[in-house]
């Protein structure tokens, strides 16, 4: 990771951790659950030789930015407050970036266009799990996730290790009481191609610090954050977006999904929505999966913006 800056800022009464690197307008990237500005490594630093200035914050909750204690911390107003900041602490001049989300980050990431237009140049945007919102039973890891207290506690059982490697290696949609992931526990996890067992243990040693609690309550603020968003109801985010996904990716195959993405619907609600990809044969991590795909993605979409 060579050349990538680390500082702490204050910004919205907390302080936020980003690793930053390269010189000229700033891409702000936004990861995702469990996750950390780590996940951005190939494209902070692609980016940064491609003449732009790469910024990936720890959202609060996670790595070395703070950890709030209340779940009321966490709607969706504290996390653009915060990112809002970032922005014109980082960008002083034009207080506008480049914007990149993944999972929870591109969530975030439509949030910031919906609330501050002004804040961003352009949106890109990949494997955003808003989708799921309407379409979840009781064993869906968003439900597992609602009551305080509960999932930590299975976690703790089975370790910060095994969960973490359980997510990244394939991302578990259903957690069962009892039986969380489809291995066995005494099964090894083999870790994705694109998965060091080195930068593995930089996750887990991260969440050993933090715990779950924190990202979780993101979670925990879904329904908050609905009713929070009412005043919105109906609002079109006109940011110009570039939408990526895997076709691996379980969100993909949530029924509707296929129709909303690619027969109107979506385009609908982001009328400024320039190009959907949907990537064959990967999945949900689709930034440290294909990276160099995305690094070019990336950079061919916000060319246009200069």
């Amino acid at each position: 990771m060579e050349g990538i800056e680390h500082r702490t800022v204050k910004v919205n009464g907390t302080n936020i951790h980003i690793a930053e690197k390269g010189e000229g307008p700033v891409i702000l990237f936004l990861h995702g659950f469990p996750e950390l500005w780590y996940s951005w490594r190939h494209q902070i630093l692609a980016l940064s030789s491609m003449g732009y200035r790469a910024v990936a914050p720890d959202l609060r909750g996670y790595g070395d930015s703070d950890v709030p204690d209340s779940v009321d911390s966490y709607t969706c107003f504290h996390i653009i407050g915060d990112l809002v900041e970032l922005i014109n602490v980082v960008d002083p001049d034009e207080g506008k970036v480049f914007v990149v989300g993944h999972d929870w980050g591109a969530i975030l990431g439509w949030y910031l266009c919906m609330f501050r237009p002004d804040k961003v140049k352009a949106l890109v945007n990949l494997s955003p799990v808003d989708f799921w919102i309407s379409y979840y039973g009781s064993d869906h890891y968003m439900s597992r996730f609602q009551e305080y207290g509960e999932i930590e506690g299975e976690f703790a059982e089975i370790g910060v290790e095994r969960v973490v490697k359980e997510y990244l290696s394939d991302f578990p949609v259903l957690l069962p009481k009892g039986k969380l992931f489809k291995r066995p526990l005494d099964e090894a996890i083999t870790l994705p191609f694109w998965l060091s067992e080195e930068e593995a243990s930089y996750y887990v040693t991260k969440f050993q610090k933090t715990g779950f609690t924190g990202p979780l309550n993101f979670y925990r603020n879904l329904n908050r954050n609905w009713e929070l968003l009412k005043p919105w109801l109906g609002s079109k985010i006109k940011t110009p977006a570039k939408f990526i996904m895997g076709d691996k990716d379980l969100v993909y195959g949530v029924p509707g999904m296929k129709d909303y993405i690619h027969n109107g619907g979506f385009q609908e609600d982001v009328p400024s929505l320039q190009q959907v990809v949907v990537m064959e044969g990967v999945g949900h991590f689709i930034n440290m999966e294909k990276p160099d795909e995305i690094n070019q993605y990336i950079y061919d979409f916000f060319t246009q913006f200069h």
